[in-house]
């Protein structure tokens, strides 16, 4: 089922179930435990980001033809790097380029969100899938410049600035979807079409993240685990194309849906 996360009539965190008519019924309970449809027809409040992220653990260079562009060697493992959960924005809301620690070379990255369901640790690709909840939409942004140069080296500081992760608009869950690495995956900024490829150009598929990422290591439910993103980002246009204030970027994949942030300043005193 597709499920949203969204503020009630009495402003508290629910869930409730998209329909394929576009109608809203109440889920009782939480994703992550006991829930069910309760078939109550609802009206959304704002829509969230469909998860709290427990933790964010991101796979960089994963697709063949970005490390192409990228010049940059196909990796022996999945490359790991981290957002904090101070970066989730909700869909509708700003992506909001930083002030403080200046940047104005901040790019976008359209990529698959895994959620795992349920405590993960040293999974076997084979029952890697068993720990799936589902699947969501996320825009993995990227400040270059203090991804590469400002970063001592590491990418964290580029990758986690407060907004820099936008999740959603609904969390599907992983019956739906029975192979990840077959779904049509885009990114469109001003109804200009930038990326536009494949999960199954990942190096290292869904079942092999699950099974690296665990291996000696904890993965608590809640955890979201962003798979990489195609080639087409902004750092590798002629001339290079990086976000601005008034922008609007979406994040399309298929079977998912449609992820949509505009674009602000930050604005600081």
């Amino acid at each position: 089922m597709k499920l949203i996360r969204h503020l009630d009539g009495s402003g508290t965190k629910a869930y409730a179930r998209l329909h394929d008519n576009g109608s809203y019924t109440r889920i009782e309970g939480c994703p992550f435990g006991e829930h069910k449809d309760t078939g109550e027809k609802v009206e959304p409040g704002k829509i969230l980001a469909p998860v709290e992220p427990r933790d964010i653990l991101c796979i960089g260079l994963n697709y063949r033809r970005h490390a192409e562009e990228t010049k940059s060697a196909i990796p022996e493992n999945p490359v790991l790097f981290l957002k904090n959960s101070g970066a989730v924005q909700n869909p509708g809301d700003p992506i909001v380029l930083p002030g403080r620690l200046k940047s104005d070379s901040v790019d976008y990255e359209c990529e698959l969100a895994v959620v795992i369901g349920k405590n993960c640790h040293n999974v076997t690709r084979k029952d890697a899938m068993k720990y799936v909840l589902g699947y969501t939409c996320a825009n993995d942004v990227s400040a270059r410049d203090w991804q590469k140069n400002g970063g001592g080296g590491q990418w964290c500081r580029g990758k986690t600035f407060a907004t820099f992760c936008p999740l959603g608009p609904v969390l599907v869950t992983a019956d739906e979807i029975q192979n990840p690495n077959n779904l049509g995956i885009r990114t469109i900024l001003n109804g200009k079409t930038m990326q536009d490829w494949n999960t199954n150009d990942m190096i290292f598929d869904v079942p092999a993240i699950i099974e690296f990422l665990s291996s000696s290591t904890l993965l608590r439910k809640g955890t979201v685990i962003l798979t990489g993103t195609p080639h087409g980002v902004g750092i590798a246009q002629n001339p290079p194309v990086f976000l601005k204030a008034g922008d609007i970027v979406s994040i399309e994949i298929d079977n998912i849906g449609k992820l949509t942030n505009p674009v602000a300043e930050e604005q600081v005193s």
